[in-house]
């Protein structure tokens, strides 16, 4: 089977309060972009690498590639207006059978074990998304009424989110709605379960400053 790694790379520095996209900004000296894609050139997979990022910023992409000797190979898609979009772009890309793995371009702490894990249960099952079981308790807030939930129901979903080439194929002939939040609505959508699979509490997301400092830390240790 064949593997693909598609990377979204189309935030902007906005919560992180600065003008550099998060994508960019340093982790540990290296670009934040550039530890997510090494996890996955690290993997048993080896999956091919499509990188996702808005034309704008592809020139600045290529000067810190320069700059800081980066050579992992890797294919730049155009990015689209929305997230759906620029997934839609990198599929329309691939023309082979694959098993292909979606991942936050701002999730640099992601493992090689969930990686593999995450292609080895898409290829069985059809798809497969990581997820993390809330620790905090959990309550929805509708019409200035709030209401507790059970949080052993609920889960954080991160990413790898992972899919077998025809589901995603399938599931981004649709039109776009607000409601696709992720690649997992996409493809539920169309009539899809998506199966969870345990994610990593170090698979952080980078938003805001204080995420930043932590991945350093967790990068130290």
């Amino acid at each position: 089977m064949k593997y693909y790694a598609i990377i979204v790379a189309g935030g902007s520095g906005n919560r992180m309060q600065t003008e550099t996209p998060k994508q960019f900004l340093l982790l540990n000296n290296l670009p934040v972009l550039m530890h997510t894609i090494r996890a996955f050139a690290q993997s048993d997979a080896q999956p091919k690498i499509l990188l996702v990022i808005n034309t704008e910023q592809q020139g600045y992409w290529r000067r810190l590639c320069e700059e800081f000797n980066f050579r992992i190979p890797h294919e730049v898609i155009d990015g689209g207006s929305e997230r759906f979009y620029s997934v839609k772009n990198a599929i329309d890309f691939i023309e082979e059978d694959c098993v292909i793995a979606i991942h936050d371009a701002v999730r640099p702490l992601v493992s090689k074990q969930l990686i593999d894990h995450c292609f080895a249960e898409a290829e069985f099952k059809g798809n497969v998304i990581a997820a993390v079981q809330s620790s905090d308790s959990v309550r929805t807030l509708k019409n200035n009424k709030s209401a507790a939930l059970n949080r052993d129901e609920i889960y954080l979903v991160q990413t790898p989110q992972t899919f077998k080439f025809s589901i995603l194929k399938e599931a981004y002939t649709q039109d776009f709605t607000t409601s696709f939040t992720d690649d997992a609505s996409v493809v539920e959508a169309v009539g899809y379960e998506i199966n969870i699979i345990e994610g990593e509490r170090n698979n952080i997301k980078i938003t805001y400053p204080i995420d930043l400092e932590l991945a350093e830390l967790l990068l130290k240790r």
